[in-house]
């Protein structure tokens, strides 16, 4: 099959922040890998979409996307960024944008899911920093699991237990940082913002029980979190440090960087 050109928008905000970098290129090169594969863009769901940081490059790059979000005023900033980019629902030849409110839940009525996409089956499901806020995580990884095609691909991003432990060592709170290490849901104590964190060997366990075959495991944010930003004030230094975060989180040899990661981005398959 003759390889699709690549329409990457470049210079969008997820590829060159550092919080979202490293995530927008394993996403990109995912969707363009499964897009070779298929001969045809592809129906993304993003789930917690929020203001379309990533729903707006994916369709810019041709893909039709549908954003499932709870909150209605990062729908409206997602609508908003979508229009100012000349992207409607139709797509009208080229990439789209739909929106819609819901939360966990939502993705557990497949006739309503089928509704949002057209019926068509759908190929990614972006799955980013929201599986911390649902009430039931393998309920709502068996939902993603059944509603995805069989071959089609999950980009999970969630919230790591070991980063919350350094962060909280290096902030001085030492009794914090061993209840992040010792509790059940790797959370800091009642005032942690967030509900839970996952080790990465319990999430891969769900997946693979759930129907998923693993294919990637890295951290990000290793470093990034931690330096401060009189530090990377040039291209120069932020570059070097988006280097440095790529060589850490697939050096084969260290593979306890990769683990120290404010967030872990797992890239899985429905298997068939």
């Amino acid at each position: 099959m003759t390889d699709l050109p690549s329409s990457r928008p470049t210079g969008h905000p997820a590829a060159t922040n550092l919080r979202t970098a490293a995530i927008w290129e394993s996403v990109h090169a995912l969707a363009a890998a499964r897009e070779r594969e298929l001969g045809r863009p592809l129906v993304i769901l993003d789930l917690g979409g929020g203001t379309g940081g990533l729903a707006v490059p994916l369709a810019l790059a041709g893909h039709h996307v549908h954003v499932i979000d709870p909150s209605p005023d990062a729908l409206a900033s997602l609508q908003r960024r979508a229009s100012e980019q000349g992207l409607g629902e139709d797509g009208g030849g080229g990439g789209s944008v739909t929106a819609v409110q819901g939360d966990a839940d939502t993705i557990t009525d497949t006739a309503a899911v089928s509704d949002l996409v057209g019926g068509r089956p759908i190929d990614l499901i972006c799955c980013h920093d929201a599986l911390e806020m649902v009430d039931d995580p393998a309920a709502t990884i068996r939902a993603m699991a059944a509603i995805l095609t069989p071959g089609g691909a999950l980009s999970l991003v969630t919230a790591g237990r070991l980063a919350a432990v350094l962060h909280r060592v290096l902030a001085g709170r030492f009794t914090q940082a061993q209840r992040a290490l010792t509790s059940r849901d790797g959370r800091w104590g009642d005032a942690d913002p967030m509900p839970r964190r996952f080790d990465t060997e319990a999430l891969t366990d769900l997946l693979i029980s759930a129907g998923f075959a693993i294919e990637d495991v890295h951290g990000v944010r290793i470093f990034s979190d931690l330096v401060p930003s009189a530090y990377i004030d040039t291209e120069a230094d932020r570059r070097a440090l988006l280097e440095l975060e790529a060589a850490a989180a697939t050096h084969p040899d260290h593979p306890l960087l990769g683990q120290l990661g404010a967030a872990t981005h797992i890239v899985a398959r429905r298997r068939s």
